[in-house]
């Protein structure tokens, strides 16, 4: 378990679970990152969710009283994003699995991108695929269809890299938890045989790289999130003293039973708690 810093220079904040619940924001958050922000505090989000891209985010957490900028958001895409770039150089062709924002990064960033609809629309009836693909990248997709799943799943039988974005389980919304990118990712591993690269947390890159940009050490700086097997376990894999929240997928008593890799160093009931708790460091 690492120590909280005195005086963090950066807060690296999850958003489905720490910042709100499906449309809903949780209570006092926003007030509280604005006033850590105020404070001379670096504030930077990082999360799994695929669905939307940065921009819409900008907008979202601007809806709700947070302003930030695009460079200040880390998503599992634009992590994916950055790992084709760095390891995989000769993927261009994508078939993707997931929604807007997912196909609106990928094809920003100079990648041919299509969905299963356009591989049925090309001739895909279930049977061989009439075209290649160089990776297969997938991430939540709320209205996964059964073609989708075959057409994947038969693009890495046929050689094409097997990416998911993340493969978090489940995601909290204001009516419950409802099933994350997980679960398509282990419906299409399951049917092509091969298990996949997973960019999202519980790896350190996401983190890792939010500290090079911001020039900022690990033991400078704290991560706020709601999910042990992912936020916890990327933070402590990176080095970065973590909180957990208690306004998404934990509870107080899981949470007390966390150990290893997903003990956090403190827990708290929301992160509008954090000003006090930065004020009584």
């Amino acid at each position: 378990m690492l120590d909280l810093p005195t005086h963090p220079r950066l807060v690296i904040f999850d958003l489905d679970g720490v910042v709100y619940r499906g449309a809903d924001p949780v209570p006092g958050v926003a007030d509280a990152i604005t006033r850590i922000a105020g404070a001379g505090v670096l504030t930077r989000f990082a999360t799994n969710n695929s669905t939307a891209d940065r921009d819409a985010y900008v907008t979202r957490l601007g809806e709700m009283g947070i302003a930030t900028t695009r460079d200040a958001i880390t998503t599992s895409t634009s992590a994916t994003i950055a790992y084709l770039q760095r390891h995989e150089p000769t993927v261009r062709r994508i078939l993707g699995v997931g929604e807007n924002g997912l196909f609106a990064e990928l094809r920003a960033a100079g990648f041919d991108a299509i969905d299963g609809d356009a591989a049925a629309a090309r001739g895909y009836d279930g049977g061989p695929l009439t075209e290649r693909f160089d990776a297969v990248v997938v991430g939540l997709d709320r209205d996964l269809r059964y073609h989708d799943v075959a057409a994947a799943s038969q693009a890495v039988r046929d050689g094409a890299r097997f990416i998911a974005t993340n493969a978090d389980e489940r995601y909290p919304t204001a009516a419950g938890f409802l099933p994350g990118a997980g679960s398509g990712v282990a419906a299409i591993a399951v049917a092509a045989g091969v298990e996949p690269a997973i960019i999202g947390k519980p790896s350190a890159a996401m983190f890792t790289a939010i500290l090079e940009a911001a020039g900022v050490a690990p033991d400078a700086a704290i991560v706020v999130g709601d999910n042990p097997a992912a936020d916890i376990v990327a933070a402590n894999r990176a080095g970065i003293a973590s909180l957990l929240v208690l306004s998404g997928i934990a509870d107080a008593a899981s949470a007390a039973q966390l150990d290893g890799e997903r003990a956090p160093s403190a827990v708290m009931a929301s992160a509008a708690d954090l000003p006090a708790l930065l004020a009584g460091g």
